[in-house]
């Protein structure tokens, strides 16, 4: 018996080895992976932000009006928004590599149409397919994270890296766009894409092997319907407010219909055979409370990066790249916090007082905000709040973003990976256009019954930025006593990832 068991044991050993390539296991392998999906993460990332420094370059060469210029960010988060969960589907259909590939090749090509615009149509269909192909490639990169790192260590590490882009990526667009904008042309925020996707891409197809789960769910077409159709009118309803008066049906008639198919959607998925959310991955309390967290600080941050985008450039003249390199300081601590969060406080103390803190932290930074004015200076009146700011951040996304996806089945990683993206997506569009409504009542509040002087538009200018910091300091607020109700105490408990649909690296 001893003698035939030790062969056989070898022989399903060299099965498996077949099966996972020749240098599988080899974890350096690994991390060339995390370089890839941080790549494809942050060419996403970066799209957010980067566009909106260029957009006053493209409106002044494509000749559209202020009332159209929106158009060139909504038409992206509506396509981006509504798709993500069927992009994360899909992803568990037909192979995450698979996917992925089509997502990097598709956001590419899209980002090239976008540079080579001869006309606003043109341009806001460039931005409508970006999203479509975002929707793709974000949930696909995320789940070949989560099912890729599976020992708890590197898992935290790897969370800690990619957790800091996806915060980070935002402000190296705003300095990677004022740079483009300023030295080549606007065209060129759009066409870096490209060089970004050819790095990731050689990368994907020589460190993944193709293959889909070996237990594939099926298509919830239903659900697919509801979710991507109530999403988009979420989406669309909260863009038009930026436009139109809350009144207006445009408005609150899309955000009805939003919310009746959004609570259809929740009602399918509790019969249909093979939902397209399935409750097991929502209902889980660390889970559910980093799907908050991500959409709280994805409201709050977008805030951040636009007001004080507008503040730094109106208020206190910098130019485009000046603007870029004062988000800095908050970007590399916010890269620090993460790693450490993840390695070091989140495994000894878990999430409940971790993320807390960090909304607290956050709060905090943008009420010390609420204090800038005209007379005030890069240091200490802007950097202190940033360097605040990162350091909440950085205790938010890389646990909310780790524990959003533990613990999930294989079979249900992408589309797990895909609610991290919508919370995060859908919080910062919802974010973004009630802050830009409430920041515009404020300055025509502030100039009823004032003539308006150029001191008179300057404070009027102020006071919006501070109702929309004080806003944002509530969004955060309210994530701190959302998060430290639901998280569990205590050390967060470790699943181990079903490594038969796990991806698979070699050299």
């Amino acid at each position: 018996m001893a003698f035939t068991g030790e062969p056989t044991a070898r022989a399903h050993e060299l099965g498996v080895r077949r099966r996972r390539g020749p240098s599988a296991g080899h974890p350096s392998h690994r991390w060339w992976v995390l370089g890839v999906i941080g790549l494809a993460q942050l060419m996403v990332v970066l799209d957010a932000t980067i566009v909106n420094i260029a957009l006053p370059s493209a409106q002044a060469d494509l000749g559209f009006s202020d009332g159209n210029r929106q158009w060139i960010v909504t038409a992206y988060a509506l396509a981006f928004g509504s798709l993500l969960l069927l992009g994360g589907r899909v992803a568990d259909l037909i192979g995450r590599k698979r996917v992925f590939l089509i997502g990097l090749v598709g956001f590419a090509l899209a980002s090239a149409l976008g540079g080579a615009a001869t006309s606003f149509g043109m341009l806001v269909s460039a931005r409508a397919l970006q999203g479509v192909f975002g929707a793709l490639l974000a949930p696909a990169a995320l789940s070949l994270l989560t099912t890729t790192f599976t020992d708890p260590k590197e898992r935290a590490k790897a969370f800690g890296i990619y957790g800091a882009i996806a915060g980070a990526g935002g402000a190296v667009g705003l300095l990677l766009g004022g740079l483009l904008t300023e030295y080549l042309d606007w065209r060129w925020c759009l066409y870096v894409n490209l060089i970004i996707a050819v790095v990731a891409f050689a990368g994907a197809v020589r460190l993944l092997q193709p293959g889909a789960p070996a237990d594939r769910p099926k298509l919830d077409v239903p659900g697919t319907v509801l979710v991507s159709a109530g999403l988009f009118c979420v989406v669309y309803g909260f863009s038009n407010a930026e436009t139109h008066s809350w009144s207006s049906v445009q408005t609150w008639g899309f955000l009805a219909v939003g919310a009746i198919l959004l609570a259809a959607f929740a009602w399918w998925q509790t019969r249909a055979e093979h939902p397209l959310l399935p409750l097991r991955v929502i209902l889980d309390r660390d889970r559910g409370a980093s799907f908050l967290a991500m959409f709280i600080s994805g409201a709050g941050m977008f805030g951040v990066f636009l007001f004080l985008t507008y503040y730094l450039q109106q208020s206190l003249h910098y130019t485009p790249v000046k603007t870029g390199l004062a988000f800095l300081p908050m970007v590399a601590v916010m890269v620090v916090t993460s790693v450490i969060t993840t390695n070091i406080l989140v495994p000894r103390f878990g999430a409940k007082p971790i993320v807390p803190t960090g909304m607290g932290l956050a709060a905090a930074g943008m009420v010390w905000m609420t204090q800038l004015d005209l007379t005030s200076s890069y240091v200490p009146h802007v950097l202190f709040p940033l360097l605040v700011m990162g350091l909440g951040l950085g205790l938010i996304f890389a646990p909310g973003m780790s524990l959003a996806t533990s613990g999930v089945a294989a079979h249900d990683a992408g589309v797990a990976s895909a609610m991290v993206n919508t919370s995060q997506q859908v919080g910062g569009s919802i974010g973004t256009a009630l802050l830009n409504t409430l920041a515009t009542s404020a300055a025509t509040s502030y100039l009823t019954g004032r003539k308006p002087t150029p001191e008179a538009l300057a404070q009027a200018q102020l006071h919006s930025y501070s109702t929309a910091y004080w806003w944002s300091a509530g969004f955060f607020a309210a994530g701190l006593l959302v998060t430290f109700a639901l998280y569990r105490r205590g050390a967060p408990r470790i699943h181990p990832v079903d490594e038969a649909a796990t991806p698979v690296v070699h050299v």
